[in-house]
């Protein structure tokens, strides 16, 4: 074996840190709730407004409560008896915490950006390993079958979608799910619809392929849009603002 192949396995081994990802397929049925999600659900209730803003300095208060919740969920690993809805909300809602709490350790600060290695710093506990949120998103997450994930998770950026100021429910999945990509494909603040030209998010862009299994990245935008949008129509995207979610 030549030396650069070598170089090319560790790099590989490196990339993908060698340890098996937490389980992401899921056999159950979605009849019941297995996690009690009402603690995370009380903070976002009391911190994040209608508009996805948050209350970072309020949130600091109550910053026990929140690394309870994360420790809940990290000692409850998830099981493939789950149903996709529970796993689904999980990962969702561990994302979205984590996320908050990383905010909080750095806080304050300007932007999610300006925090060394925000998605690739190991840290969020699963079981008896941790991962990154880069591992949540990419690994898990998006390996799930379901792209409206992506408006689901907050990366505390006014870009992003809005944090929603309820947790993820077995219950309330689907709507949930279904609001949230509506409430983000028509916000003007992140996405331009017209017609003939869509000014999008670069969510959009970046995980283009998620969006686009089953036809065209405008025939998915079409399926959310309150906008009557030609098939042809022009697509632009827009300069994605890091700046901190936070309520003014």
């Amino acid at each position: 074996m030549t030396i650069l192949s070598l170089f090319s396995l560790a790099g590989l081994f490196s990339l993908f840190g060698g340890k098996e990802m937490p389980i992401h397929q899921f056999t159950g049925n979605a009849q019941n709730e297995v996690l009690d999600h009402s603690s995370w659900n009380s903070l976002l209730k009391k911190y994040v407004d209608d508009s996805g803003n948050v209350d970072y300095k309020g949130f600091k208060t109550d910053q026990d409560a929140l690394s309870s919740y994360l420790d809940y969920l990290g000692n409850t690993i998830p099981s493939e008896t789950w149903s996709k809805e529970e796993g689904l909300a999980y990962y969702i809602n561990l994302y979205n915490a984590a996320t908050v709490q990383l905010i909080l350790n750095n806080y304050p600060t300007k932007s999610i950006k300006d925090i060394k290695n925000p998605w690739g710093k190991e840290w969020v506990k699963i079981g008896e390993e941790t991962f990154s949120l880069g591992d949540i998103e990419h690994k898990i997450l998006r390996k799930m079958d379901e792209p409206r994930i992506h408006f689901a998770i907050n990366c505390a950026s006014f870009s992003c979608p809005k944090l929603l100021n309820e947790a993820y429910t077995v219950s309330k999945l689907e709507s949930q799910l279904q609001k949230a990509s509506e409430d983000f494909v028509n916000d003007p603040t992140r996405n331009i619809l017209s017609k003939e030209k869509l000014q999008l998010s670069n969510i959009f862009k970046w995980y283009k392929k998620d969006f686009t299994e089953n036809g065209s990245l405008i025939d998915y935008i079409k399926k959310h849009s309150q906008t009557e949008i030609n098939s042809k129509a022009k697509i632009e995207y827009v300069t994605y603002d890091w700046s901190l979610n936070e309520k003014k």
